[in-house]
């Protein structure tokens, strides 16, 4: 059913396409438009379904002697994958709307290293797709593949009006919504009342809030025995897994609006992933959408145990500093502890950036013109590609090298003792698996 369902996806394009670009030409040819835009489509369906029939029947996927995980694609030209599971970073199933007529999902595995460290295979009947992902997850943690699905506990489940009220209170929205109100206004008064009609859609706000609430539409994390489990969706459902110590970075975002409900929302650093993240970005990125902050807390606690942020104070920036950053002078900060880096920033919305020392990749400092007039600079604590960034802005510069010198210590003195794989490795560790034929 594979072919089927990507032919179905195309076709909304193909024919939007037709009634946009194609209208003009298709009257002037003396045939009824609507016959030959179905002439079209029957033609690019049977093309599309061809070609994906023969992409699906040249995909195998199987793990090797050496217990890594590959995949064989392409129709003229062949690509081989090979994922070190030893190096993974999370597993994730997704239904879209589609292939949950069909009762099938995508299976995305991400490992740790350079470029595109990413395999997926779509579609999967479901029932395969999760024997696949709890197998990989096994595999990578040492144990034998046979193992099942481990037990889960939900820890929280995002209530859908208070993601609702929280999409709505952010500043973006508001802002989005104040462009929107002037945009109608001059519309109705250069286009007369027809420009109305941009006010009933909502405009661009309302978009953004409408999808941002169908992908995370009942949020929901549970703890297992193989790490963290993400899922969230209304029409396309997502099931994510990250492993213990695969989190890089995590962030507490807070927007002034939500203050006074104690909202935050917790985003992730995870290598690997792609850092199409710069706002609040994807779903791949985010831990909790929105959440009281005591309960972020106690579920950052999974991802970073031992970790108490409450418990860690924050060094503010110098006086002098005001004339650099006058508006979030009163929110910079930096700290640590003998687990994890952490430093604050953000008036109107508010950044707080943890990572474990072990995470750290290296460190800078910087120092632009006018840093230099206040004798200031800032350090920075690299990560893997995320939409965390992890920067103690504008600290005198002598106690910002200081700062960097002594997280590098802190750094290398952490690696030595992380056990950031295998972390369910046996006493007796299994033989390693025999190799196993690809399979469709």
């Amino acid at each position: 059913m594979t072919p089927w369902v990507r032919t179905v996806q195309v076709v909304p394009v193909v024919l939007i396409a037709i009634v946009l670009f194609g209208q003009g030409a298709l009257s002037g040819l003396g045939v009824s438009p609507v016959l030959v835009t179905v002439g079209i489509l029957i033609v690019i369906a049977v093309l599309v379904a061809g070609v994906q029939f023969l992409a699906w029947d040249r995909l195998t996927y199987w793990i090797d002697a050496e217990g890594d995980f590959r995949i064989d694609s392409g129709i003229l030209t062949r690509q081989q994958r090979r994922l070190q599971l030893s190096r993974l970073q999370s597993v994730d199933v997704t239904q879209p709307l589609l292939a949950r007529v069909f009762g099938m999902a995508a299976l995305t595995v991400e490992a740790a290293g350079a470029g595109d460290s990413r395999a997926s295979l779509s579609y999967l009947p479901l029932a395969d797709a999760q024997a696949l992902r709890n197998e990989v997850i096994a595999r990578s943690a040492g144990m034998k593949a046979d193992v099942g699905e481990a037990p889960e506990e939900p820890l929280v489940v995002v209530p859908p009006r208070d993601l609702i009220i929280s999409l709505l209170l952010r500043g973006t929205t508001v802002v989005l919504f104040a462009v929107t109100v002037l945009i109608v206004v001059t519309t109705v008064f250069t286009a007369g009342t027809a420009g109305l009609l941009v006010l009933l859609t909502g405009g661009i706000p309302l978009l953004i809030v409408f999808g941002e609430f169908t992908t995370y539409f009942n949020f929901t994390v549970a703890r297992s025995a193989d790490g963290l489990r993400l899922r969230s969706g209304l029409f396309q459902i997502k099931s994510q897994t990250i492993p213990p110590g695969r989190v890089q970075a995590v962030e507490f975002v807070q927007s002034w609006l939500w203050r006074r409900k104690d909202w935050v929302r917790v985003r992730l650093n995870v290598a690997g992933q792609p850092s199409a993240d710069d706002g609040d970005g994807s779903s791949e990125s985010v831990l909790l959408p929105v959440a009281p902050y005591d309960v972020a807390l106690d579920v950052v606690k999974h991802v970073l145990p031992g970790v108490d942020l409450r418990a860690i104070s924050l060094s503010p920036a110098p006086a002098r500093a005001r004339k650099r950053a006058w508006i979030q002078f009163g929110r910079l900060g930096v700290g640590h502890d003998d687990r994890v880096f952490v430093t604050e920033r953000g008036r109107f919305v508010s950044y707080l950036a943890v990572v474990p020392h072990a995470r750290t990749q290296s460190v800078r400092v910087t120092q632009g013109p006018w840093e230099r007039a206040l004798d200031l600079a800032t350090m920075h604590v690299d990560s893997p590609p995320g939409p965390v960034l992890i920067s103690a802005l504008y600290r005198d510069a002598g106690e910002a090298r200081a700062i960097a010198e002594a997280q590098n210590q802190r750094a290398q003195a952490a690696l030595l003792s992380d056990p950031s794989t295998h972390w369910m490795r046996p006493e007796n560790p299994p033989a390693p698996p025999t190799e196993e034929p690809p399979t469709h």
